[in-house]
């Protein structure tokens, strides 16, 4: 009788014990683009980053270049009827004009956030995190610009604002990109999805799955 020959185990495949924890992640990749392990894809988020944030910047400071020129002071232009008008204003403060004497505090609270921004952005392995940032910084940038740069004074300046909506307050689309940043930012905390685009994927380790099959 000819004896079989028994084939060891490659080296190259694991095998896991039931107690080993370590045979289940609790978390995985949330987008396709930060699965590698190379640092590539991590690098074309933060080209996505900046991207977006320089497009929102340049819309930003473009219209408002365009409503100082086309826009008096006063003198709304509907564009959707009462839905969107154009209303040209310059604005001292925050948010519905809050803060107005507090101008160079609001600039430097911008600043801190723009460049915390930039800091974090290393960090980047989500397309909808790299997408969030983007429009918050060119949101504060483009809203920065203006109380850097424009009248009266340095770090007084006044911000351009022109786009109208009934019941609520005159914005830009620095203001608009702000916003949109915020809800994106929300969702992906709620998806349960990480700065570096993992997240929680709630499976038990190994040995819990072995003693719940073996009941």
């Amino acid at each position: 009788m000819q004896r079989t020959r028994r084939t060891p185990l490659s080296e190259s495949e694991p095998s896991h014990l039931p107690g080993d924890e370590s045979a289940a992640t609790r978390t995985e990749p949330a987008d396709l683009e930060s699965a590698g392990s190379s640092s590539f894809p991590s690098r074309r988020l933060t080209v996505l980053f900046g991207v977006v944030g320089l497009l929102i910047l340049g819309l930003d400071q473009l219209t408002k270049v365009l409503a100082l020129q086309h826009l008096t002071p006063g003198e709304p232009v509907n564009v959707i009827g009462s839905l969107l008008k154009f209303n040209l204003i310059r604005n001292p403060g925050a948010a519905f004009s809050l803060g107005a004497d507090f101008t160079p505090v609001i600039s430097a609270i911008q600043i801190i956030v723009a460049v915390g921004v930039v800091w974090l952005s290393r960090k980047l392995g989500s397309i909808g995190w790299a997408v969030a940032f983007g429009l918050l910084f060119g949101g504060a940038v483009g809203n920065i610009t203006d109380r850097v740069f424009r009248a009266p004074s340095p770090f007084h300046g006044h911000v351009v604002d022109f786009l109208q909506t009934p019941h609520w307050a005159i914005f830009n689309v620095a203001d608009m990109a702000v916003t949109s940043a915020a809800i994106l930012l929300v969702i992906q905390t709620l998806r349960g999805i990480k700065l570096d685009g993992t997240k929680d994927t709630g499976k038990q380790p190994a040995s819990s799955e072995a003693g719940e099959a073996e009941k």
